[in-house]
């Protein structure tokens, strides 16, 4: 077999609608889907506003220029995720500070963020890693009593939820992320939400070179004001059609990795006990965006399954490792369970899509890696 890492889900209506919007010869940068888009985003989620952008990095970065956050501002952000989000930090010129996770969620241990809140602390940046949410509830109230801004990195997480309440509900600002490996996606894409019409109004700014816009800026004849800094972050109105035919999946694509995800499950566990699955808070909906294991001999692991057709990958190398910021920036921090994490967790194929034959097959392949 030949499994990969991920495939996209698409049918049917996501070519009708962008063949559509292609057709009409209109409206190929801004136009109305991005509004529609962006009133589907929050009505899903829960929030009051959301605001599309052209990747979940620039939804980062603008998030974080919305609060003023900048020099000898520090954000604290776990070291364990994609790279955009302690950058986001930099871009602003403040300085990222890196809390350790804590094993059951992979996500920011809410005693390590307490450690390290200083005069200079402004902002707290969760991540939900890999679909499953953080300990976002503990977060939110330390982020309170020390009155610092709470911004979700719900970029793996849409759809996920704790106790019922969405994620990217908890934050002062949460931003998403719709790049092809996602929930759902657009090719590339995301978005912040939040219930603060003020928020909402400067991120608006700041995704469109700071221009005060009272209708459509390219059919208009209207003369529109610049009145701050900004940048070009819109998003597409043909991106934004396709997201208005993903979300409208959502929870069906959400469903199918559930489903796969408890079956894959299940057949690793009775192939080996080299393994462990990393156990779902109750409570906590994991959506499964990434499907990760903690095995034995991780990287004689991946290259078995590799020359076995199977797929797999390391999510994420810690950032604090990374040649930037350990050489360049001269980062030295101790994360013992950041690190040790790392060395164990190994990315399995999940998409909506696999079959229950691709499933048995990686049980079944990491099962003779091991009796080998």
């Amino acid at each position: 077999m030949n499994i990969p890492l991920f495939e996209i889900y698409n049918d049917e209506n996501d070519i009708k609608l962008i063949s559509d919007e292609i057709a009409s010869g209109k409206f190929w940068a801004v136009g109305p889907r991005v509004s529609e888009f962006e009133e589907k985003i929050a009505n899903y989620i829960g929030t009051k506003h959301a605001v599309a952008l052209n990747s979940g990095t620039s939804a980062l970065h603008a998030a974080l220029l919305s609060q003023g956050i900048g020099k000898n501002d520090e954000v604290i952000v776990p070291s364990f995720t994609f790279i955009s989000t302690a950058n986001s930090a930099l871009f602003t010129g403040a300085k990222p500070v890196f809390a350790d996770i804590e094993e059951t969620t992979c996500g920011l241990n809410p005693e390590s963020v307490e450690s390290l809140i200083n005069k200079n602390t402004k902002a707290i940046i969760p991540v939900h890693y890999g679909g499953c949410p953080c300990k976002i509830k503990e977060l939110k109230d330390i982020a309170e009593d020390n009155d610092l801004i709470l911004i979700e990195d719900a970029a793996e997480a849409f759809g996920a939820s704790v106790d019922g309440k969405n994620v990217a509900t908890f934050g002062d600002l949460n931003i998403l992320s719709f790049c092809q490996n996602k929930i759902i996606t657009t090719g590339e894409g995301g978005a912040i939400v939040t219930d603060s019409d003020e928020i909402y109004a400067k991120i608006n700014l700041i995704r469109s070179h700071g221009r005060l816009e009272s209708a459509d800026y390219f059919s208009s004849s209207n003369l529109f004001d610049y009145i701050d800094l900004g940048f070009n972050w819109r998003m597409s109105n043909l991106t934004a059609t396709l997201g208005i035919s993903q979300i409208q999946k959502a929870d069906k694509i959400i469903e199918l990795r559930q489903k796969n995800a408890e079956y894959l499950s299940r057949r690793l566990l009775e192939e080996s006990d080299e393994i462990t699955i990393p156990e779902v808070p109750k409570g906590y909906n994991h959506v499964y965006q990434l499907f990760c294991i903690f095995a034995n001999k991780r990287d004689e692991l991946i290259k078995y399954l590799g020359d076995n057709g199977v797929s797999s990958k390391i999510y994420f190398h810690p950032i604090h490792q990374s040649e930037f910021y350990r050489n360049k920036l001269k980062y030295d921090v101790n994360l013992p369970v950041t690190e040790s994490i790392f060395e164990k967790t190994i990315t399995l194929p999940m998409f909506p899509s696999i079959t229950t034959e691709q499933m048995d097959y990686i049980a079944e392949t990491i099962g003779k890696f091991y009796k080998s």
